[in-house]
């Protein structure tokens, strides 16, 4: 029996405070975060920007415990999906790559070859495909295989994007359902979908089926939901956590969350779609930030829908993403980060953002402003350093 290595690709988060500052020279390093014009630049700016911003980042932190839990969730969310996969007879080991924080990539291809695994299901724990969630855990692994020739060799096949899953969409069903049912006037409650937002530009120029994704799977999940509930309910989408200059697909979370107070919405059902585990986008954008926006637009309940993490529902999902992936056509690394649309990364002729549309990326949205302001001080001349004599 062939020995299967279940590849689980997720963002990653700083653990402890200490390791805010680091994590964040791992994101801002990235020049599919920030695309600069010279790439000798790239690590200085990275150094700037997480020097400048880490004591903000760490009240964000501080306000959900000290850390992020997505490392503890993923790898419990591998051990699981690797106990149910022996069961079905599949001798599978999972393994945890995360993309800005510990266990890299590397780490996790280095015990994949140390195990002596046969082949590789890549499942990215990202359910839409988006460029700089899936599609750059793809990259990275395909840079690992250039330079890694024992890597090159083992057979991959990559899971590129499973919104459409009926187990995925039957789990987020059920875990609505509990909070719907929770409500005053239950067929009343407004089911409000938040999804980590993108630039627009992703989608128009380089192809970018996220938007599509999430919209198709919103309609699934509803159409799912009634069916639990024998009555469908109102909802909506919107797509939180924009960042920088550049303009981000609409409608936003914050805007939706004012319009559904002012027209008398009493109880409100958040769901966080696009993430499976809590990280801080849950526990503080949506719990803490997008709760109080709530109450002050007169919004009575506030009910979140519990991230999917370990629930059984969404693991035998998983379990059935990686069987279905074993028996079809071998999907390789190429075929899974390709896009529609012509796209250039690295690097660009001139200035461009590209922020990170995945889950810990919350981090960045003050440090993106803050120096953007600081960007547009240096070219309008009236910035510190014109100030000083230095520009």
């Amino acid at each position: 029996m062939a020995r299967v290595g279940v590849l689980l690709m997720n963002l990653g988060g700083p653990e402890r405070i200490q390791d805010v500052g680091p994590f964040l020279f791992n994101i801002f390093a990235d020049p599919e975060i920030i695309r600069l014009p010279n790439p000798a630049l790239q690590r200085p700016l990275a150094w700037f920007i997480s020097t400048l911003r880490s004591s903000k980042s760490e009240q964000a932190y501080r306000s959900i415990g000290g850390g992020s839990p997505l490392r503890r969730i993923t790898e419990q969310q591998a051990r699981e999906l690797q106990s149910l996969l022996r069961q079905r007879g599949i001798d599978a080991t999972s393994y945890v790559a995360m993309r800005y924080w510990h266990p890299f990539t590397e780490s996790a291809v280095a015990d994949i070859k140390a195990d002596g695994i046969d082949q590789v299901v890549v499942l990215p724990l990202y359910p839409h495909f988006s460029i700089s969630t899936s599609g750059s855990s793809f990259r990275e692994l395909q840079r690992l295989r250039q330079t890694d020739e024992s890597f090159r060799k083992l057979p991959i096949r990559c899971i590129r994007s499973w919104y459409d899953h009926p187990g995925y969409v039957l789990a987020m069903a059920e875990l609505i359902a509990e909070q719907v049912r929770l409500s005053d006037v239950p067929e009343e409650a407004q089911v409000f979908f938040s999804a980590h937002g993108v630039p627009k530009s992703y989608v128009e120029q380089a192809g970018d089926p996220y938007q599509k994704e999430i919209e198709a799977c919103t309609t699934l999940i509803m159409a799912e939901l009634e069916n639990l509930l024998g009555y469908g309910n109102p909802h909506s989408l919107a797509y939180q956590s924009r960042v920088g200059p550049e303009e981000w697909i609409q409608p936003y979370t914050d805007q939706v969350i004012e319009q559904l107070g002012e027209a008398g919405t009493r109880d409100l059902v958040v769901v966080p779609i696009s993430f499976v585990s809590e990280h801080i986008e849950t526990l503080a954008e949506l719990d803490i930030e997008y709760r109080e926006l709530a109450t002050e637009a007169g919004i009575v309940h506030f009910r979140r829908v519990p991230a999917l993490d370990t629930y059984p529902t969404f693991i035998e999902g998983l379990a059935d993403l990686v069987g279905s992936s074993l028996e079809g056509p071998e999907i390789n690394l190429d075929e899974a980060a390709k896009l529609a649309g012509r796209v250039k990364f690295y690097p660009q002729e001139r200035w461009q953002w590209g922020l990170n549309t995945s889950s810990e990326a919350w981090n960045g949205r003050i440090a993106m402003l803050g120096f953007a302001a600081f960007l547009l001080e240096l070219i309008s001349g009236h910035g510190p350093l014109h100030a000083i004599g230095l520009l």
